[in-house]
């Protein structure tokens, strides 16, 4: 794989690479459901989300919804799926910006990372580590460097023994640590959290 060798100059990520199988990137041409499942997911563990994405989808007869087809059904639904009002309102918000906007994958793949998160923030609902989460395995761009990622700021921390407690210090000296993965960031963080989940399951 192409990024492999450059993310093996770093020493605490090369065991990583050496530890686990490659990743590869796949686009995802329904960016529509894509946000509504990332919105779905935010704060809930994976076994929970996947459980309440599967319910969404058998509303649908087990099938990919089209944007119309989320917004005819009633938030009464929604919530006894078992979403929040809020997020009932959002994912109603992410279907109704798409048909607005007329938002699809082809129009995305042709604005930069930062003109992605600025444009998919302005969907209420939609902060800055659900459109990352997007450019990453829905755009499938390469560098991606989320930084408010609960999982991998533990992972960093830990392997790189990174001792701040300052926020601002911590984020500044992930940053610095992520910059030499650079132009592979993604990747990157898809070790990471192959590493933290394999930690979490042995606890």
């Amino acid at each position: 794989m192409h990024y492999v060798a450059h993310l093996s100059r770093d020493p605490t990520l090369k065991k990583l690479v050496d530890q686990y199988d490659s990743f590869k990137l796949k686009p995802y041409k329904n960016v529509c459901l894509r946000l509504c499942e990332s919105i779905m997911s935010q704060q809930l563990s994976t076994k929970v989300a996947d459980v309440i994405y599967k319910r969404f989808l058998n509303l649908f007869g087990g099938k990919e919804p089209t944007p119309e087809q989320i917004l005819q059904v009633s938030p009464e639904t929604l919530r006894s799926i078992g979403l929040s009002n809020a997020k009932v309102s959002y994912v109603h918000n992410v279907a109704r910006f798409t048909l607005e906007q007329k938002m699809d994958h082809k129009k995305l793949s042709r604005m930069n990372d930062e003109e992605v998160i600025g444009y998919l923030t302005s969907i209420k609902g939609v902060g800055r580590w659900t459109a990352e989460m997007l450019l990453m395995f829905t755009l499938g761009r390469e560098d991606i460097c989320p930084l408010d990622d609960l999982g991998a700021a533990q992972a960093i921390i830990k392997l790189y023994g990174v001792k701040t407690k300052d926020k601002k210090k911590l984020r500044a000296k992930m940053l610095k640590i992520a910059s030499a993965w650079s132009p592979y960031r993604t990747y990157a963080y898809l070790y990471l959290w192959r590493w933290k989940d394999d930690v979490s399951n042995k606890t």
